[in-house]
């Protein structure tokens, strides 16, 4: 499927209007790998029947299918590490030493196909054996706006090729167990720390509450910058007085000043709430 820049236009328009995602130029590459098996499921042979398909059922299948297929990006147990260790090392420390009778509350924004929600569960064990058993209590809430991925999300079994993606042997150990079709299943204790909710960036956050630590890693770099503005303020609103921001390694905090403080880590960066 060729795509003209015309088409290419429309496309990436609609593609931000309902999910914030801002394709760069010259992305037609991108977007024809991406609907190429959607598209041939459908029968569709252009950009221009696709988009007329969807514009005919606006709230339908194939339009969530579209945003599915354009949005989904693959991820990594324990990514870049820090955010992780000092999560281990300061974050928890700290917040449990100043709320000891308190639940944390942990959102991870756009969980993907949930590596980082089931990473903090591990991260969260991983406190407590090395603090004797002392109990953690805490609520991860992970979000994201793709069905399919939410769905993959709660069934937490994942195949070999996923798994070597950052998962060192202890843990795989420690935290999964084989199953008959040969993939890995998350252990029900640390699946049981996270609970999977649909939303999209752009909508309100309103039903999701407070939270001391929220992860919105590798996903703003795909927004227009009043988009991440926004949504960094409205992330603010959902963080507790002191709660921390964690970023992406290539994202920054860049304006705001009045909403966060930037805490520097060695290694890392994070962001503290005022």
């Amino acid at each position: 499927m060729t795509v003209s820049q015309s088409e290419f236009n429309v496309f990436r328009q609609f593609l931000e209007d309902k999910s914030g995602i801002v394709l760069g130029d010259n992305k037609q590459y991108l977007v024809t790998s991406r609907l190429r098996r959607l598209q041939d499921e459908h029968g569709i042979k252009s950009l221009t029947e696709l988009m007329a398909r969807i514009q005919a059922q606006p709230r339908g299948a194939l339009q969530e299918q579209v945003v599915d297929a354009m949005t989904t990006n693959e991820t990594l147990w324990f990514r870049d590490t820090y955010p992780f260790t000092v999560m281990l090392n300061k974050v928890l420390p700290e917040l449990l030493e100043k709320q000891p009778h308190q639940r944390l509350r942990i959102w991870s924004a756009a969980c993907s196909s949930g590596q980082e929600p089931y990473s903090l569960a591990m991260t969260l064990d991983e406190y407590e054996r090395a603090n004797l058993g002392k109990k953690v209590s805490a609520q991860i809430v992970a979000t994201d706006l793709s069905p399919s991925m939410l769905q993959a999300c709660k069934i937490a079994e994942y195949d070999s090729l996923s798994i070597a993606r950052g998962l060192s042997a202890e843990r795989l150990q420690l935290y999964f167990d084989k199953t008959a079709s040969g993939h890995w299943a998350v252990k029900p204790a640390i699946k049981n720390r996270v609970e999977f909710r649909a939303l999209n960036l752009l909508d309100s956050y309103a039903g999701l509450g407070k939270f001391d630590v929220v992860f919105c890693r590798n996903v703003l770099i795909y927004f227009s910058a009043e988009a991440k503005k926004d949504i960094l303020t409205r992330i603010h609103a959902t963080l507790k007085p002191g709660g921390y921001l964690f970023l992406g390694a290539s994202e920054a905090l860049n304006g705001l000043p009045e909403l966060y403080s930037m805490v520097q880590c060695s290694p890392g960066i994070i962001y503290q709430a005022k």
